[in-house]
């Protein structure tokens, strides 16, 4: 063999393509069994994950391992992705993080797209939302919804309808409709 041979032979030895068989995410390091693309099957390689981001993909899903120094016994993951989910018609410059479920967060030409893919989406551990915009909703707004919340449509009813006593008289329903 010449040395150019052993020398492409080697580089080829430290970067492999994989399909991942399996996931455990409850180590600080995310491990995969994997299958490389010769048959050989590896275990317990590391997923290096980029810092603020970490999924937890499905079995079938590639992977593109690196074996540092071009020792087989010791690999890690720097990428793992899934065709089979993966949105297809980003425009240039578009970004998007999603699932296999059918919920999204694209951030578009336009603006900012949430799809909760028929799921509720959820708010939570903050002091308070705060919007500095108008808000529009196609659909009903419920105030204590946990509890004896109504719709702002059932506060409008209740408030365009309402009585009450003044000086002893029953006054008439309020001459400023609330609006919807």
């Amino acid at each position: 063999m010449s040395v150019m041979q052993s020398l492409q032979r080697q580089l080829l030895g430290l970067i492999g393509r994989a399909v991942v068989k399996s996931i455990n995410a409850a180590s600080k390091c995310q491990m995969i069994d994997v299958e490389l693309l010769a048959g050989q099957q590896k275990a317990g390689i590391e997923h290096l994950e980029p810092y603020g981001f970490t999924s937890r993909a499905k079995p079938g899903a590639e992977a593109v391992v690196l074996f540092p120094d071009g020792d087989r016994s010791h690999a890690v993951a720097i990428t793992v992705s899934d065709r089979r989910y993966r949105m297809k018609g980003l425009k240039t410059g578009e970004v998007a993080l999603y699932d296999d479920q059918g919920q999204s967060v694209t951030l578009t030409r336009a603006g900012i797209v949430v799809d909760g893919g028929g799921k509720v989406i959820t708010f939570k551990n903050a002091p308070k939302a705060r919007f500095e915009m108008p808000i529009e909703s196609t659909g009903q707004i419920t105030d204590l919804c946990d509890s004896t919340g109504q719709t702002m449509a059932a506060m409008r009813v209740a408030y365009n309808g309402h009585k009450h006593k003044e000086n002893g008289n029953t006054t008439d329903v309020p001459d400023t409709k609330m609006e919807a």
